[in-house]
């Protein structure tokens, strides 16, 4: 199993906007030290505790300090971008970073957002396909060009000068595309079977409760099965919440600490759901009635806290649960307290993850005999 990062990313309300992006950039640097495979990274505009507004510039930052940690968008909202805009502007990004970039797209969360663009009634799955498809186009093809799509055109005939290399379009460092990813969150979610269909690798949220996340690879394998493929655990990545310490008790203290990095986030989450009418999505198990949610429940059900044994275990038993998923994204917290929570990313990394493969060599080779 592998081990990635996933930046919302996440903080505290009333937070200083630049001492919380410089946290995260401190954040990828160390995951990328400590062994860390992955950076994933949000987008989102109206939203304080959300605040990176464009991964591919943060990302592009990172590049520059970093050397071997993979860069994933998580995710680049496509209804919100012209397909052309966002084909050059990834196609930069992932020669700025040599190849090391993941296009992970969505159809955004945000209402807010698209309220903000003048879209509170967009089709975003819809239009997020759209560009998709038109992307791949524009970086498969070459001028002139008459792409029609549902919700947008890319036509360029009249202004195309080949001696000049006026009327063409960049195209990626890798080829034919960077690796696709489709995030999902909704139970039997019909985005991971897109994901099957298209060869994107599927991303399952860490605000969703474990029999969630079940059903995304249930359906995915589902899927691959009807394409007449094997399905591949590898190419799943789940996201949780995990915080590792010296003993259970301190890292059960720790997450429950009033308005702490994680008690405040699934305080947060829950409001978010309520609002929304989804709750339902947070319960931590199908049976449970939505009244008798709590944002303490979904706290204790979703995060992943321990000492190096326990979080040991209840990964494994988590990849039990749920299916076979390749890598484990670690979910980025509110960093106010560095020195604790760059200790769990520690911890996690060089004594949790060997033990969790160790874990799983094991059983395969028993399997094998």
């Amino acid at each position: 199993m592998k081990l990635a990062f996933f930046m919302m990313p996440m903080h505290n309300m009333n937070r200083d906007y630049h001492t919380t992006l410089m946290e995260d950039v401190e954040s990828v640097v160390l995951a990328e030290k400590l062994g860390f495979e992955e950076c994933w990274v949000g987008e989102h505009y109206t939203c304080e505790i959300e605040q990176i507004s464009s991964p591919i510039t943060f990302l592009a930052f990172i590049a520059s300090k970093t050397k071997t940690i993979k860069l994933g968008t998580g995710v680049l909202p496509l209804p919100l971008y012209h397909p052309v805009m966002a084909a050059s502007h990834v196609a930069l990004l992932d020669h700025l970073t040599e190849g090391r970039l993941i296009l992970g797209v969505g159809t955004g969360a945000l209402g807010s957002d698209f309220e903000a663009f003048g879209m509170p009634d967009a089709n975003r799955p819809e239009m997020m396909m759209d560009s998709l498809d038109i992307i791949q186009q524009i970086w498969a093809g070459s001028a002139p060009y008459e792409i029609k799509g549902k919700y947008w055109n890319v036509t360029l005939k009249d202004n195309v000068w080949p001696d000049l290399g006026v009327g063409s379009f960049g195209k990626p460092y890798q080829l034919p595309h960077p690796p696709l990813a489709l995030s999902v969150s909704s139970p039997n979610s019909n985005s991971i079977r897109i994901a099957a269909q298209r060869g994107m690798m599927p991303i399952s949220a860490n605000f969703v409760a474990s029999w969630v996340v079940k059903t995304h690879w249930d359906t995915y394998a589902d899927e691959l099965k009807k394409l007449g493929k094997k399905p591949d655990g590898n190419q799943w990545r789940v996201a949780r919440s995990i915080f590792v310490a010296d003993t259970d008790e301190a890292a059960e203290a720790y997450v429950k600490t009033p308005n702490g990095a994680y008690d405040w986030y699934y305080d947060y989450m829950f409001t978010v759901y309520q609002r929304l009418g989804a709750a339902k999505l947070l319960a931590p198990t199908p049976d449970t009635a939505e009244a008798d949610i709590t944002y303490e429940k979904v706290r204790d059900s979703f995060v992943i806290c321990g000492s190096v044994e326990t979080v040991t275990r209840k990964i494994l038993e988590l990849r039990d649960e749920v299916g076979p998923f390749g890598t484990l994204l670690m979910t980025a917290h509110d960093c106010k307290d560095k020195a604790v929570m760059h200790k769990s990313m520690e911890l996690l990394a060089t004594q949790v993850m060997p033990a969790v493969n160790a874990e799983l060599e094991s059983s395969r080779v028993k399997l094998s005999a």
